[in-house]
């Protein structure tokens, strides 16, 4: 790390600056535009550190005001801003609870030790902590891992052009 050694009208001139409420950012370029130098924001925070100026803010720029600089280096008024944490929560409409939907199957309960080839791997349970998860059992659809009555649970209606593309992939594949 570079030493950096602050000449006293730069200390004054960031005193100056922080008490008209500029960040550390702008002051750091106001300083460089003013005397022509290359402090950084975390030089002029380190320097306001040392000398004891890192006060809370003033009262009003509390609430989110803050000064810039103009393009020619002068201070401009504070702006008022409402910082992110007052902002207020989107109202949002109560929905109603979607039925799920399920297959009127009784599944064997099978753990994945006891699943055979051949066997549906729709699974059930898990959902509490240390709950088991077994698996449905029964003879699978062919081409899936599901039995059909799963298949067709966990596939869904899909969407108009889903279901369009679902049938040219059907033509595709059979005319193959």
């Amino acid at each position: 790390m570079e030493p950096s050694y602050w000449a006293s009208e730069h200390s004054d001139a960031l005193r100056e600056f922080i008490t008209l409420g500029l960040s550390w950012s702008e002051a750091a370029a106001a300083i460089n535009k003013k005397f022509e130098t290359s402090y950084t924001r975390n030089a002029v925070l380190g320097r306001a550190r040392r000398m004891g100026l890192m006060a809370p803010r003033p009262p009003e720029l509390s609430h989110g005001a803050t000064s810039t600089l103009n393009r020619l280096g002068g201070v401009r008024p504070a702006e008022p801003r409402i910082p992110w944490l007052h902002r207020p929560m989107p109202v949002l409409e109560r929905t109603e609870t979607e039925q799920l939907r399920c297959v009127e199957i009784e599944p064997r309960h099978l753990s994945v030790v006891d699943l055979e080839r051949g066997d549906c791997h729709y699974p059930y349970g898990g959902d509490e902590e240390g709950e088991a998860i077994t698996f449905c059992g029964h003879p699978r659809r062919p081409g899936s891992s599901y039995c059909t009555p799963h298949f067709h649970l966990s596939r869904g209606p899909g969407t108009p052009s889903e279901l369009v593309a679902h049938i040219v992939l059907l033509r595709v594949t059979e005319t193959a």
